[in-house]
């Protein structure tokens, strides 16, 4: 069934709509400091099984679930001191903690894959936080777009790939961070379940620990570990100097380039600018997307993981 997706402002009639689809059962995007999420009623199967449906989603893949606070999440999580530690230095914010799930949540086990464990987090975009207050409950929300593709940060994106398959988007800008939040395992950890907004190194700092890293090919944990995952049409071709024939290059620091993530080499730029100059390129239709070398360090560790899965080979898709 083809759905009317409605366009809401960040106002109060836009919150109090939103809220209400919600309540329904229904699917609201709305922008996070991140990405924007496509969210659902956390505690309603139906509800969190239309996520899956719009988005083409494997059920296997688990969802994190949104909350307005730290006291919220822990009406969902064992909670530990170290998650109290991490809480404290990141929420609101870009960083999604895997805690083992409190028995007799109300969630729906969709929203888990049947795992013991949940992903929660405390977004900072005060969008996102005026819609949490106003439907008073958990949102799950994975990214709102369609199954592998490129993460939306902006409403236009979300109606690009969604639109006639969700209820609403709540236009809130576009997104600062530009890339998903980290996802760290607390449960057996800590462990790096998924690079994103917060480096590794922030983290270590606070807990005063390394943290372990999620192998690649082991069992999926938590979101965004899909090996082909983030992808837009166009192949993606990595740590290109120079364009070959059919291709646009995305670059990075002082390069001649289509797009360039921060022509000054900075990383939180060139994060914030990922998703949204790969949909640019997309929208040209070229043959192939080249994309410079970008530092393994801090955020480029999370730009490199998405580049990575959006280059991995996809059924019915050349890569170079």
């Amino acid at each position: 069934m083809i759905l009317s997706t409605e366009r809401l402002l960040p106002d109060a009639r836009g919150y109090a709509r939103a809220a209400e689809i919600l309540q329904e059962g229904g699917r609201v995007a709305f922008p996070t400091e991140t990405v924007y999420g496509l969210g659902a009623d956390a505690r309603n199967d139906m509800a969190v099984a239309g996520i899956f449906e719009a988005k083409g989603r494997p059920r296997f893949n688990p969802l994190i679930v949104h909350v307005e606070s730290a006291e919220a999440a822990r009406r969902h999580v064992a909670w530990s001191d170290m998650a109290d530690r991490l809480a404290r230095a990141f929420w609101p914010g870009p960083l999604t903690l895997v805690l083992p799930l409190r028995p007799d949540t109300g969630l729906s086990p969709l929203v888990t894959a049947d795992l013991p464990t949940l992903a929660i987090r405390v977004p900072a975009h005060p969008v996102a936080q005026a819609l949490l207050r106003a439907f008073g409950g958990p949102v799950a929300a994975p990214s709102a777009n369609p199954s592998g593709r490129i993460s939306p940060t902006s409403a236009a994106h979300v109606l690009a790939g969604l639109q006639g398959r969700i209820e609403a988007v709540l236009d809130g800008g576009s997104c600062d961070v530009g890339v998903e939040s980290t996802i760290l395992g607390l449960a057996d950890g800590p462990v790096l379940l998924r690079p994103g907004g917060i480096a590794a190194e922030e983290i270590e700092t606070v807990i005063g620990a390394p943290v372990a890293h999620h192998a690649e090919g082991s069992a999926i944990s938590a979101p965004g570990q899909l090996a082909s995952h983030y992808a837009p049409g166009a192949a993606v071709r990595l740590n290109a100097d120079t364009r070959q024939e059919g291709e646009l290059l995305l670059g990075f620091g002082p390069v001649d380039c289509d797009l360039n993530l921060s022509p000054t080499g900075d990383l939180r730029e060139a994060a914030a600018n990922l998703f949204g100059h790969l949909h640019a390129l997309d929208a040209r239709g070229a043959e192939a997307i080249a994309v410079s070398p970008i530092p393994d360090t801090g955020l480029g560790q999370a730009i490199n993981d998405r580049l990575r899965r959006a280059a991995a080979p996809r059924p019915g898709k050349q890569h170079p």
